[in-house]
């Protein structure tokens, strides 16, 4: 009898537990070993499943993965199960093709899109993810949107009406795997073997239908879990029920009983499934129902719950029916309030309002202006608490609140004058209640003023600085000023002397920065277009000039911590630079020695001393100071850090050099937009300044060969313009600074001139100053002046004489001006000529060697300075001395019996050795002295270089012409 149709056998109740898996056949397996298979292998069941039943198996499993990972919000883990199902659903093309997408499929496609779609709503959620699950709900949600693409026939039809949907996937489960079972039952021509499959087959369905529950029936998914499960695995234990009594009986039976017993099953199972569906509709009836109600709760009904672990608030109550409201009782009540104050789970936006309500009830009842006092103390301090963040900006609304609160807070203190406050009022002798006395309230209004101006900062630090948004924060700032001087008033009758000067900073740091162009405007005798304008400048208070001019110079007189003192005058410095008061700016800094300790400073005083050089630069720049301005930027821009030392924003740094929490205590530091010195302006006035200074010191110094660098980045610039293989126009500003200056180093100044001067350049930076027209004018004297200079010293070889007229004419100067240039460079031994004051000409000397006498020079320095070398090494070999040389008074070096230099300028060695060295001696020549070397150079200036340089060449002692 075939082993198909073995109806028992001793490992048949265990096999059937495990009937899904499927024994494979070993490779290489003929049908001889075949036929020598022993009993037991005989008796084993080979479960044959469909390639249908296997693929929407691969897909129900990956599904209930992702369900899980939606319900604990673990979107990597949800990315990448999709990634996986996209896959295996694409294996699955030819069976999909054929019976049609599958009703799950669709179900959590669509779930998973709204699912996503209510995540990226929920604006809190998302800020307490990771980073990575972020990551994932963006990537899942576009990914899902464009898969979606294809089946939006299918998913529309399931939104419709999803609970039809699901009843229709599973009623159509069991058929489908009906009919696949009955088509293996025909081809295995086995009853037995075809039966326990078909009961079998439901499994994998059925348990996707088990977690493909739609969004409506979640609720019931937990209750109905146990149910589900004895569905699922029932057939298995009736299976094995009666497989094992079966073998009781003889291990022999008919096979209608599995027939009978799997009729009863599957009538068990639809009268489950219909009282299921009766608990649904019941269960959405009552949601309806509920909805309808609009909330209208009792107490002790259901609550709507958020995520995460309920915390256990007390809120506290306010005060019980009937009891007496005064001072006492309300001071008790506002201590309870504050004890919740940074714990754990405390709502501080419930706090905020116990507090407004509180005050509501202390106004209602009379209690006097002093709990009001204290009571808006708290509602200000529950504000800037309500972002425990330090690094958080405050929000709008909450904004709006605290400035309105302090305007409230300074109404009350300027109407009652009976109030006072201050930190060193203990709270035990706090007088709130109304009494013949003054009410005497704990805490110190600056600080909280104080505060507010810190978070206006950071609400200017974290806004886009080109957005709108920016724009209306910044109207704030009249409002922030507003307030300080509100309470500047105040503190002038009631302050002490510190807290007088703390906001007098504050009222410095708001004004130093800020052009004043009302007053720019009555200093060139400018008035207002309209007769309005005119009436508004009149009725206008002090310029800018003299409030900052009154406030420093109290601090100056009053302040006993350096710190304050040092920010107030690097400010006045600041403001008198950005209004063109050179002078005066340059004077207060040298007077206040700021630069021999500023290192000491912390970051953001030296931010503030770093911003206030470059503005004294640029001022030096304004007023044709071009050596001084160059000076003061030198230090910033030579760094090449100038964006980070100005606090404008940071530069890309390693890890290594920079860890997350500083760079986010930098960031702090960092200047608001609207505060920023252009850095391409910076830049431009710098490398316009070097090239003003370089190229004359260039021409001035071709040929020697100590000659120094005045401004590196300049020369760094002027390298990269000479690598570039194709030199087209100028395009950005330093290429146009340094076409500016290779045409001024051939004379050339209208080419100059038109390089640094044009449409382009005046946009980008010459525009951006106050008296555009005025800097233009000296920028172009400036480059007229020097180009003079340079075409001097390049060309002066050439010339024998040279008409000063021409000079005036070329370089479009004034001869009385071209007569002063080069008065100073005959003064300062720069250029070897002198003036002929009857023909109004520039005489030559002819005394600057040629190209080939300056290479003999240099020749012969670097010949004397080998040969001095290689003695010194020679001797160290020999060991006369042993150690280092030491000079002695008359500049030689000596040690011990060593060389020393002797009065005429040469070496000598006392006893025995080298006499001598190198001696210059009066005729110029190089000497052999007493078996040593004596020589040296002759010079000295008599019209020229006697026995040195002469008109007819170099010629020496011997008369020998090199």
């Amino acid at each position: 009898m075939s082993r198909f149709f073995a109806t028992g056998s001793d490992s048949e109740s265990e096999e059937s537990s495990s009937a899904d898996e499927i024994t494979p056949k070993a490779p290489g397996t003929n049908f001889k070993q075949s036929l020598l298979l022993s009993d037991d292998e005989e008796d084993t069941k080979r479960v044959v499943r469909s390639a249908k039943d296997k693929r929407f198996e691969e897909l129900t499993n990956l599904i209930k993965t992702i369900r899980n990972a939606m319900k604990i919000r673990d979107m990597a883990k949800c990315l990448e199960e999709f990634e996986q199902l996209c896959r295996a659903f694409l294996k699955s093309k030819n069976i999909v093709d054929k019976e049609g997408v599958p009703p799950f499929y669709i179900r959590l496609l669509a779930d998973l899109e709204d699912y996503l779609n209510q995540l990226w709503e929920d604006k809190e959620g998302k800020k307490k993810m990771n980073k990575n699950n972020a990551k994932a709900l963006s990537t899942l949600r576009q990914k899902i949107r464009k898969y979606n693409r294809d089946y939006e026939t299918e998913i529309a039809a399931y939104k419709e009406n999803p609970q039809e949907s699901a009843d229709e996937e599973e009623e159509k489960e069991p058929g489908d795997s009906g009919s696949s079972s009955d088509s293996d039952a025909e081809e295995g021509e086995d009853g037995v073997s075809a039966k326990s499959f078909l009961k079998k087959k439901p499994e994998p369905s059925l348990e996707a239908s088990k977690f493909l529950k739609s969004a409506k029936g979640s609720g019931d998914e937990s209750s109905s879990t146990d149910d589900d499960e004895d569905e699922d695995w029932g057939s298995d234990t009736v299976d094995s029920g009666s497989e094992s009594s079966d073998e009781g009986e003889g291990k022999r039976s008919s096979l209608a009983l599995v027939f009978l017993k799997k009729a009863q099953e599957s009538e068990k199972t639809s009268e489950r499934k219909i009282v299921k569906k009766k608990k649904t509709k019941k269960k959405e009836r009552l949601e309806e129902e509920a909805e309808e109600e609009g909330g209208e709760e009792v107490e002790g009904g259901w609550e709507k719950v958020k995520g995460g672990a309920p915390m256990v608030k007390e809120k506290p109550k306010m005060f019980a029916k009937g009891t007496e409201i005064n001072t006492t009782v309300v001071v008790k009540k506002l201590n309870e309030i504050l004890q919740a104050r940074g714990k754990k789970g405390t709502d501080r936006a419930a706090q905020i309002e116990l507090f407004h309500a509180l005050a509501a009830i202390a106004t209602e009842n009379n209690l006097g202006q002093g709990i009001m006092v204290k009571i808006k103390f708290n509602i200000i301090a529950s504000l800037y608490d309500y972002n425990p963040n330090l690094a958080a900006f405050m929000k709008p609304d909450m904004w709006k609140k605290c400035l309105e609160c302090i305007d409230e807070l300074l109404d009350i203190l300027f109407e009652h004058n009976n109030i006072f406050i201050g930190e060193n009022i203990a709270e035990d002798s706090e007088n709130l209640a109304v009494s013949d006395q003054p009410f005497r309230v704990r805490g110190c209004i600056l600080t909280l003023v104080e505060r507010m101006d810190e978070e206006f900062t950071k609400i200017m630090q974290n806004t886009d600085p080109h957005s709108q948004e920016y724009v209306d924060n910044l109207k704030d700032e009249g409002r922030v000023c507003g307030i300080i001087d509100r309470l500047l008033n105040y503190m002038e009758n009631k302050g002490s002397t510190e807290e007088i000067c703390r906001i007098y900073l504050r009222r410095i740091m708001h004004t130093y920065y800020k052009f004043d162009y009302k007053a720019h405007r009555r200093s060139l005798g400018l008035q207002g277009e309209s007769k309005s304008e005119q009436d508004q400048e009149e009725s206008e208070g002090e310029d800018s000039a003299v409030i900052m001019d009154r406030l420093c110079k109290f601090i100056y007189a009053k302040d006993r911590t350096d710190r304050i003192r040092t920010c107030a005058i690097l400010c006045h410095i600041y403001h008198h630079a950005l209004h063109s008061r050179w002078y005066q700016a340059r004077d207060l800094m040298l007077m206040s020695h700021l630069q021999d300790n500023i290192q000491h400073a912390d970051p953001p005083v030296q931010i503030l001393y770093n911003r206030t050089m470059v503005q004294l630069g640029i001022c030096a720049f304004r007023q044709g100071m071009i050596k001084d301005a160059h000076n003061a930027l030198l230090d910033i821009q030579s760094s090449g850090r100038a964006k980070e030392l100005l606090g404008q924003g940071l530069l890309m740094r390693n890890m290594q050099e920079r860890n997350a929490e500083q760079e986010k205590i930098e960031k702090r530091r960092q200047v608001p937009f609207h505060m920023h010195i252009n850095l391409e302006l910076l830049e431009c006035v710098y490398l316009v300044s070097a090239m003003l200074l370089e190229i004359p010191y260039m021409a001035a110094h071709e040929f020697d060969a100590r000659r120094r660098m005045i401004s590196k980045q300049f020369h760094h610039q002027l390298r990269v313009g000479e690598r570039q293989p194709l030199l087209g126009p100028p395009e950005s500003m330093r290429e146009h600074v340094v076409a500016a200056s290779k045409a001024m180093k051939m004379g050339d100044w209208r080419t100059c001139h038109s390089f640094i001067i044009n449409e382009k350049m005046n946009s980008k930076v010459w525009d951006l100053f106050p008296e555009t027209q005025r800097v233009r004018e000296m920028l172009v004297r400036k480059i007229q002046e020097e180009s003079l200079r340079t075409y001097l010293f390049t060309y002066s070889s050439v010339y024998d004489s040279i008409s000063m007229q021409t000079l005036s004419e070329m370089f479009e100067l004034e001869i009385p001006t071209v007569h002063s240039i080069i008065s100073k460079m005959i003064i300062n031994e720069e250029l070897m000529a002198s003036l002929d004051q009857p023909t109004q000409t520039v005489v030559m000397h002819r005394t600057e060697p040629t190209s080939l006498q300056n290479m003999a020079l240099q020749l012969a320095e670097k010949l004397g300075s080998l040969v001095e070398n290689n003695e010194r090494v020679f001797d160290l070999k020999q060991g006369i001395y042993g150690g280092y040389f030491n000079r002695d008074q008359k500049g030689g070096y000596q040690q011990k019996q060593s060389y020393q230099r002797d009065q005429k300028g040469g070496y000598q060695q006392k006893q025995g050795g080298y006499q001598g060295g190198y001696q210059r001696d009066q005729k110029g020549g190089y000497q052999q002295k007493q078996g040593g070397y004596q020589g040296g150079y002759q010079g000295g200036y008599q019209g020229g270089y006697q026995g040195g340089y002469q008109r007819g060449g170099y010629r020496n002692q011997n008369q020998s012409n090199y």
